[in-house]
């Protein structure tokens, strides 16, 4: 099983068409399938939903050249996950520490929404980098529609193991999996989320993770 997809894949026609659009329009953005970023032997996996347009989209690395990203690498940055210094492009010479960042939809979706039916064909992907990742302790999912499909990877009724921010919900095979609301603009703007909420979810993983060493 491969953990990330072709540069052409063509499970999801919807998506396959923005892909070409997007070439169309800015072909010099990546416009592909986006890869898992970080380190292979990581502690911490973090899963968000989709690449943003002007994001990973367009740079290739996710979370990297729009708010979510600059959100998510500056948290990570202060709570030692990363080295380096994030400057919103792939090339940036930055560094994941104990920590790689995945999305549950490889492809950016149409109004950032993507269907239940590319999500579903996607999680093969989630489940394979997940399955490759064997010291994993924690997952972080950014985001219910992240949440439900990690918990399904893992067997889970969503139902049973319900989304909420700070929730903490015990995996099968003893790996823990944490929820946060998304890092995106919208959900700051509103403070539904905030930087020091966020932040608090980075620094309760921490230190679950300095008490395994």
């Amino acid at each position: 099983m491969h953990a990330e997809p072709a540069d052409d894949c063509q499970l999801c026609p919807r998506l396959v068409a923005m892909r070409q659009t997007n070439r169309l329009a800015q072909p010099d953005w990546f416009n592909r399938p986006v890869p898992s970023f970080g380190d292979p032997k990581a502690r911490l996996l973090i899963v968000g939903l989709a690449p943003g347009l002007q994001g990973a989209n367009r740079t290739g690395r996710p979370f990297t050249g729009d708010y979510a990203g600059d959100l998510l690498y500056a948290t990570l940055t202060a709570h030692g996950f990363s080295q380096g210094d994030y400057a919103a492009h792939a090339q940036d010479g930055l560094r994941l520490k104990d920590c790689m960042i995945t999305n549950s939809v490889r492809c950016v979706p149409p109004q950032n929404k993507p269907e239940t039916s590319e999500i579903i064909n996607c999680r093969k992907y989630l489940e394979a980098a997940i399955a490759i990742m064997s010291e994993v302790k924690i997952i972080l999912t950014l985001g219910k529609i992240a949440h439900d499909s990690t918990a399904t990877v893992f067997g889970l009724r969503p139902s049973k193991a319900k989304f909420a921010h700070g929730a903490r919900h015990e995996l099968p095979d003893g790996r823990i999996l944490i929820n946060s609301y998304h890092c995106s603009r919208y959900n700051t703007n509103t403070r539904r989320l905030t930087p020091e909420m966020f932040s608090a979810i980075f620094a309760s993983i921490r230190e679950q993770l300095n008490n395994l060493s």
